[in-house]
């Protein structure tokens, strides 16, 4: 019995231990926790259960049949978030770099298997090189298991990607499977090919963080939804992202208590749009005198800015927010805005969170960049998925509402169920002065020369006063209703409470085709 049991302790010895005392200390030396650690961190004190703490890989070639670590690189098991069971996985970047090997792979594959069962979310916490290339096709068979799996739980089980170290090759793919990935600064970096293989091919200097680093991908290509600052903000940001999450398909978000803003900063709402309809403003002015006090959350905020998108909460229930913001771009829909806002809408359809759209939109961006990188396809995407949506949709229209962008900002025609306006609002096909070049332009030129310009000012004017108005939709239905600024969390609270046992079935389908 002794000899069992010292067999047995040796061996969670050695699974705690990683890659050896050596390994750990230049891995924290860089500022970062190990896999152990990030899980301890990560979860709720005292509440995490490993499992797979004693498998190892099966190779005998390459050295590595000397190089058995129980646990294989990868720290698999359960535990709570706030109280909710939550399954997770760490990779060990102190044994063999946290590649994936066959084994490595068994182990995610398994604990991704218990969440789609027990139907919790699945958080990855990832400090991989790649792919073992000692296990040659075992190794890139394992990562096609994990993609599978990270495709069959997508919509069904949230899916938190944490990337805390350098991920390379197939180790971004599961990730950006995933519905949100949190990059530390400094640390995390993503790419498929290194800077060598790109100097080498193309003969392009970049350095990794350049290439592949958070910042790159917060702002640039938009992979990554939340920046951190260390190891420990990104579980930090894990966890609040979680408390706006049902754990499944099935179940409803989790309520909160309610924190609602004062009446006077409500009553600041009026004076937050400017009266010139080309004078730009910061629409997180407007979204924060609108929700819970200090629960807006913004997911992609360095992308694409020009739309803003992220969770919040309303009387405490959970929400998504999506905004046009004038303050970049005017508020136009480009490609990356329409992206951004299409995954994102289509995240919160899949996990019942009801969705709150501020309109504030121009058109779409014009140029040549945008239609050569085909904004048609793109801005489709957001269209597709409002229409799609069967969760409570809610829409208040700030100021401008032109042209097609007007339909695709969740309007009443793709599915809005209770579309608002302020009296500011100017819904029309164009503004004021493009409808009037069009539709009077012979009429000005008829006008002597010195007079053209008073003449244009009348007519634009009169254009303004009859058309750029909330009204004309209003008598149509397309509005329900016009609404005082500062009645608009009032408006939409009420509209989430009858709006609370919303049913909408669709035709039967496997599934639709969005324009990818």
């Amino acid at each position: 019995m002794t000899e069992a049991f010292d067999r047995w302790a040796a061996l969670k010895k050695s699974a705690g231990e990683g890659g050896g005392a050596e390994r750990v200390q230049k891995h924290r030396s860089g500022g970062k926790l190990t896999a152990r650690e990030r899980l301890e961190t990560f979860f709720d004190r005292d509440t995490f259960t490993e499992i797979d703490a004693f498998v190892t890989h099966r190779v005998s070639k390459f050295g590595l049949e000397d190089r058995k670590v129980p646990g294989d690189g990868v720290v698999t098991g359960w535990g709570e978030v706030d109280g909710r069971p939550v399954c997770a996985f760490a990779q060990d970047a102190t044994v063999f770099g946290g590649a994936l090997g066959e084994a490595h792979a068994m182990k995610i594959v398994k604990i991704m298997e218990t969440a789609r069962k027990a139907g919790v979310p699945v958080v990855g916490l990832n400090d991989s090189g790649g792919a073992r290339i000692q296990e040659g096709v075992m190794s890139l068979g394992g990562y096609g298991e994990v993609f599978f799996r990270n495709v069959a739980l997508s919509g069904v089980v949230p899916q938190l990607s944490l990337v805390l170290g350098p991920c390379a090759g197939g180790a971004v793919y599961s990730p950006a499977i995933t519905d949100f990935i949190i990059m530390v600064r400094g640390t995390a970096q993503m790419f498929i090919t290194g800077p060598d293989v790109i100097r080498a091919v193309t003969g392009e200097e970049v350095t990794f963080d350049q290439l592949g680093g958070a910042d790159t991908h917060a702002s640039v290509s938009g992979v990554s939804h939340l920046t951190a600052t260390s190891d420990a903000d990104a579980l930090a940001l894990a966890r609040r992202l979680l408390s706006y999450l049902p754990l499944n398909n099935l179940e409803e978000p989790p309520l909160a208590p309610a924190s609602p803003p004062t009446e006077s900063v409500a009553a600041e709402l009026v004076r937050v749009v400017p009266e010139d309809s080309n004078l730009p403003y910061d629409v997180h002015t407007v979204i924060d005198r609108v929700v819970d006090v200090g629960s807006f959350f913004e997911i992609h905020a360095a992308w694409a800015p020009n739309i803003v998108v992220g969770f919040a909460r309303l009387e405490g229930h959970p929400i998504g927010v999506v905004a046009n913001n004038p303050a970049f771009l005017a508020g136009t829909l480009d490609i990356p805005a329409s992206t951004k806002a299409a995954r994102f809408v289509r995240f919160c359809d899949a996990f019942n969170l009801p969705l709150v759209t501020l309109v504030d939109v121009p058109g779409f961006l014009p140029g040549t960049a945008q239609e050569y990188g085909g904004i048609i396809r793109h801005g489709a995407k957001l269209l597709y998925a409002y229409a799609e949506a069967t969760v409570p949709m809610l829409t208040v229209i700030l100021r401008k509402a032109y042209g097609g962008a007007y339909d695709v900002m969740c309007s009443k025609h793709l599915g809005g169920d209770l579309n608002l306006a302020w009296p500011t609002a100017e819904i029309a096909v164009m503004g004021a002065d493009g409808a009037v070049n069009i539709l009077f332009r012979k009429e000005i030129e008829r006008v002597p020369e010195a007079e053209r310009a008073a003449e244009r000012a009348r007519l634009i004017g009169e254009y303004r006063a009859e058309f750029l108005n909330p009204y004309l939709a209003a008598e149509r239905g397309y509005i329900d209703d016009v609404i005082d600024p500062s009645e608009t969390r009032a408006r939409l609270v009420d509209g989430l409470k009858i709006l609370s046992t919303k049913r909408d079935d669709r035709p039967a389908r496997k599934h639709g085709n969005i324009p990818l």
